[in-house]
This record gives C-alpha cells, structure tokens and sequence, in this order.
C-alpha cells in the first residue's frame, strides 16, 4: 500500500510545508496578519489529504495548511490568503491564512471555515446529514467519485477544541444517525498556554468510547506511515459502512500557536526539546533513505520546494490588494423574489389562521421540492410541533424529511449549513424565541459570514422558524421578544409577519432566497384568540403567491382630509403591534396610519420616511423592551433623515425595561404594551 512514490510525494508535500512556515517567520513584518501553520502536524495532515476525492467534504481547521497542499492547492494560492490579496480564491482578502472555502471540481469541496474553534463540527456533520438524505432518496444533487465511490466527510479539530459543548452535539447525532463522518483530532497537548492536563480530563479517544456507535482509532500522528494506514482504514471504512469514526492522531506542535502568540511566551525548553524530538519531517526522511532513495534524489526534492516557496512568495507579494469598493460584496446572495406575484386573495378563498397557512405553505414547498426538510424539537410524526405548526407534515412526507431532534439549538440551526452547501434547504425550528441563544453562536460564527467570507461562494439557504411573543401567561421562558438581538447580525434577514397572508407569501419568498432568513412567528396571532387580533385571520393566497422581503405594508390610511390640515400621525411597527395600534386608531378615526413593516431587514425605509414625511408625527411600536432596542435605532435614523418634516420628536413605546416578561396576567399586562397605552400615546402626540 505505501509505495515509494506516495512517500516521496509526502516527503515533497511535507518539505514545502516546512519552507512556507521558514519563509513566514523570516518575513514577519509582512506577513502581518494573524496565521498559524502546520508544523509537527504534516505527517498526518497529508496522510488525510492523500486519502480525498473530487466528491468528498473537508473541513480543515486553521493551522491545517499541509492538509490544503495535500489536496492540491499550491503555495501560491494558499499564500494569497496569508497576505490578504485580492485574488485569494477562498475570501477575496477578508479573512485569515488557511480559512478556505472551495467549490473547485477537482478537489474535495470545503465550507466556508472560521476561527471559532470546535465550531467547524455542526456545519461539517450538517454535511454528512445531507449526505445521507441524498443518498436515502436517490438524489441527483449527489455527487459519487469517478469509480462510483460514496462521498466521505472529514472534520478536522484540535484536542483542546473537543471539549466544546457543540462538539458533542455534533458527536451526538452523528452516532444517533450513523452519518458517514471522520472526525481527525490533532492532539499537541496544548490550547494556547492551556495544557492538556489543565483543560481536560481525558483525550477525544477516550471521549469518542462514551458516544455508542462512534468508531475509534489511534494513530502516531508524527511517523507518516503510520498515519496513512490509520486514514486509509478510517476513510475506506466510512466510504463503505457509512457510519462515524474518530481518529485521534498524537503530534508535536512545533510552531507557535499562532504568529501573534508565539511559543516561547508559554513553553518551557524542555516542552520545546520534547516537541522538537517528534519532528515528522526528519523521520519521514530516514525511511526514505531506508527504502533505498538516494540522498541526492532528497536534496532535489528539498531545493526544489525551496525554489517553488520562494518564488510564490515573491509572486504573493507583488499581487494586488483587494479594491475598496468590493468591500460590501457578498454581504447577500441576490435573492430572485423580488416582486409580489401570485394570487393573495383568490375570489373563492377560505379564511385560515397564521399557523395553518405556515402549514399549508411549507406543505406547498415540500410537495414540489423534493431538496426541502423540517427538522426541530417536536415538530415529527407524533406531535407536530408544540403549537400544531408542522402537523400531519411527518405522515405526508416521512421521517426521512420532517424529524424530530434532540435538545440541540445549536445543532438545530448549524446543521443547516452543511445541508445548504448541497443543494438542499432545510426549514428548521427553535421551538421558543427564549431558547435561540444556545444557537446564536451557530447564527453569528458560522452562517451570517459564510456568504461574505466565502466570497460568494456558500450563501446558506436556510429558514429559521421562531415562536415569539407575549400572551396569556406564557411566562419568563416563553414570553420574550428577540428581534433587536437578532438585527444587530449582519449577513442573516428576519422577518416578523402580523397576519395570515402575509405569513404564507413570505415564507415562500424565504424559501426561495439563498440566504437564512429568520421568521419571527407571533404566538398570540397564530389562532387569533387574543381579542382584537381576528385581522390575523386572513383569506389564504394561492400556492403561487410570494410577497418578497423588505416590503412594508400600510395596513391602515388616514384620512387625506386631516392629512391636508395636520391633524394626523403614523404608527410604524411589526407584529403584535399592528393590533395595538388597528384597536387605539378606532378611537381616532381618520387621525392615524399605520405602518406594518413586515420584514425588519431588509427594511423598507423608503415607506417608513414617506409616512413620517406625509404626516410630520410618528409613533414607532414594539413589543420589546425598549431601551437599547430596534425600535430605538430605527428612531434615530428616521429622526435624522426626516427632521425638516416633522412636527414633533419621534416617539417609541414598547415594553418596560424588565429582564423577563413576568407570568402572572396583571403583571404581564403593566409590563406591555397595550391598544389603550398607544391611544394614551397617540392623543398625546396629535396635541404636540
């Protein structure tokens, strides 16, 4: 199996390893920008890369640059990326040294990779869930090697990065589903200056025995023959069993953990020297010597990365800069709804209620698209989500595409990105507002940036489901209102609709965008039982109907009259709002407009300073908390566009500032917002 071709071409991969991390660290000042390299890790980066094809996954973590030359990408290429060149092929200069990301056709593909260690582990078992689902299905999207070889998907970590929560939630549904996954743990003993002894109590192989079904091997990570015999049997085995393997490979870390904190401000000599003793490099070479290759043959091979290193170097140097003006591209995939289409009020349509017409519009969706999933905590067969919303979808279309899932928000949400990079789109739930923040961390490290630090490249097409909102008691952990949270992420969309209509055509508009929208779902709108909320309650469009995003809605006018004498004033807001402010203006009939805005980004300022300018007096309302919120935001920025129109300051009102909506009625009434407060509000504002 280990012929001397494939350890010379090791050795040649591994000498140009070495002479990239030499040229890095005798050219500090230009290499300015933070980078790590894969010193003391080649021997089983290589190997890994050695094992790829075309049609798998990789994703490699920061100081994984053996593994990127081992797959084929050349110094060059990888060195556009260190300085941060216009033509780096993985971000177009936004992001750091060996964070790639990869669609080329004859390499295996990569997502889009961060900084955040362990976080690599979601997105990536994402993939092999995909993968499975295409397989399951019999799925054109999957793409088979040239023999006919199944898609294998590697994720690589360090040892200190698995004790990450979300790494076990990874590990988790990765044996819960026997997904065809290889898990490379690169074990150096050290997290920074955190030694292994500090931060765990055991290593990933002994961690790996507690998760039933994971298979597990170990390997000497610095002797290359060693782990090649170890990837190729963890990889042949997951191309044909389809089931998760860990590998934890001992290596030395013999660079510094990073260019900017360097090795001798934590290590010992002594840690140094043991370290130093492991070198794969030299090993690699005695048993080519062994094998019978010429010393001469290893001189050449040596003078020869030298020279490539050294010339892609100066060639990396000299490359140009990205321009300034590409630095907002990519924020956004270019969604194709664009304009409201489709019948919203057939002439023989029947009145639903928001929950069902999410109902009905996911069913719609997943009847003609075969790539859409459901996935969540109770959303499966027996009980179709805690609020009926997915009801009867796990009968109509299998448990293979509507699920149930652990107790994993974070998982839940990150999972999605793997699903999306191929070709599928996964619908997916947080069953609470309250309980989006384990996954928040998925939301902003992973998928709000993968479109922008990809170049282009991975868009996630995914839609968040969120039940939000106060009503009746709901209580501290069921009650709470996030958007502002969610609006400070730039990268992802978030819509918030008030009414039946409006649900069904934007969640057809979301699936059909590249990028993850999230949609805020009012939980006293979805039967309409709260009083005063039966406008929720809607004639539902056609199966053709989508309302694209970022287009608000006047859901009430004033009266041009009053309007012509200055007597009126506009209510913007969102969701529960809306109701609040139909029941206030029927106290003042003809004095109020009210603004729906349906989608909070992308936000339709253009209708929002056409009213405030139309009317001189505006009220923004939200359900939030107010202090610090959205709505405060929004303020500012109509306040500084529209200061010549108005007749009076802008006013805000939403909820007190409390750190939790209070359960009991009485006390969760005085805390929100009410229609007699806005009218409270209202005749205030009318008088100014």
């Amino acid at each position: 199996m280990l012929t001397p071709d494939i350890l010379l071409l090791a050795y040649k991969r591994m000498v140009t390893a070495k002479a990239m991390a030499d040229t890095y660290e005798a050219n500090r000042s230009i290499c300015k920008y933070v980078h790590s390299t894969s010193r003391g890790h080649e021997a089983i980066q290589i190997a890994t890369g050695m094992q790829l094809l075309p049609c798998d996954f990789v994703s490699p973590y920061y100081r994984d640059d053996s593994i990127m030359l081992s797959v084929g990408f050349t110094p060059y290429q990888l060195m556009l990326q260190l300085l941060a060149k216009a033509d780096d092929l993985f971000s177009g200069g936004r992001s750091y040294y060996c964070h790639p990301s990869s669609k080329a056709d004859d390499k295996p593909r990569i997502i889009h990779q961060s900084s955040a260690t362990g976080m690599q582990a979601i997105p990536t078992t994402g993939i092999a869930q995909g993968i499975q689902y295409l397989e399951q299905t019999q799925s054109p999207l999957l793409k088979r090697g040239s023999g006919g070889e199944a898609p294998v998907v590697i994720c690589s970590l360090g040892d200190n990065s698995v004790t990450e929560g979300e790494v076990s939630e990874a590990f988790q549904f990765a044996v819960l589903k026997q997904l065809p996954i290889i898990y490379l743990v690169q074990d150096n003993d050290w997290g920074i200056s955190v030694s292994a002894a500090e931060a765990r109590a055991m290593d990933a192989y002994e961690y790996a025995a507690g998760f039933k079904g994971m298979g597990r091997i170990t390997c000497d990570g610095n002797d290359f023959p060693a782990s090649y015999k170890a990837m190729h049997e963890a990889v042949q085995y997951v191309r044909a069993e389809r089931k998760p393997v860990l590998v934890h490979a001992k290596v030395p870390l013999l660079g510094h953990h990073t260019s900017g904190v360097r090795r001798e401000f934590y290590r010992s000599s002594e840690d140094l020297q043991k370290h130093a003793a492991n070198d794969p490099l030299p090993k690699l070479r005695d048993r080519l010597l062994q094998e019978g290759i010429k010393e001469e043959q290893l001189q050449q091979i040596e003078a020869d990365a030298a020279a490539e290193v050294k010339q892609a170097f100066e060639d990396a140097c000299a490359a140009a800069d990205p321009s300034p003006s590409t630095v907002s591209d990519h924020v956004f995939a270019p969604t194709p709804v664009t304009e409201e289409s489709g019948e919203r009020t057939p002439a023989k349509g029947e009145k639903v209620i928001m929950v069902d017409a999410a109902l009905h519009a996911i069913e719609e969706l997943m009847q003609q698209h075969e790539e859409a999933l459901l996935y969540g905590q109770d959303v499966g067969r027996r009980l179709g989500g805690v609020f009926r919303e997915a009801a009867t979808l796990a009968e109509k279309f299998g448990d293979h595409r509507v699920f149930n899932t652990a107790i994993q928000e974070a998982y839940i949400i990150g999972s999605t990105i793997g699903l999306s990079a191929l070709g599928l789109k996964p619908f997916v739930e947080v069953q609470f507002a309250d309980y989006i923040y384990p996954g928040l961390n998925q939301l902003v490290t992973e998928i709000s940036k993968s479109n922008y630090l990809s170049n282009g490249k991975y868009p996630i097409s995914m839609v968040l489901r969120v039940p939000i909102g106060a009503y009746g008691g709901g209580g501290p952990y069921h009650s709470g209102s996030v958007e502002s949270t969610l609006l400070t992420i730039k990268g992802i969309k978030v819509c918030y609709p008030s009414n039946a209509a409006d649900m069904k055509g934007l969640l057809k508009a979301a699936y059909y965008d590249p990028n993850p929208v999230v949609m805020l779902e009012h939980k006293g709108l979805y039967w309409s039982k709260v009083p005063g909320t039966e406008d929720a309650k809607t004639i539902e469009p056609a199966a053709d109907y989508v309302l694209p995003l970022g287009k608000g809605n006047i859901v009430l006018h004033a009266s041009e009259e009053k309007v012509a004498s200055g007597e009126t004033a506009c209510v913007i807001t969102y969701g529960m709002g809306v109701y609040w402010a139909k029941a206030a203006a029927a106290k003042l009939p003809g004095q109020v407009e009210i603004i729906d805005l349906r989608t909070l980004s992308p936000l339709d300022e253009e209708l929002v300073e056409e009213a405030v300018k139309r009317h001189g007096k505006c009220l923004l309302l939200t359900e939030e908390q107010l202090t610090n919120s959205f709505i405060q935001a929004l303020a500012h920025r109509v306040t500084k566009n529209c200061w010549q129109y108005l007749d009076a300051p802008i006013e805000t009102m939403g909820a007190l500032d409390l750190p939790a909506v209070p359960i009991n009625l009485v006390l969760e009434a005085a805390m929100l917002p009410t229609a007699d407060k806005v009218y409270e509000k209202l005749v205030e504002l009318l008088k100014a």
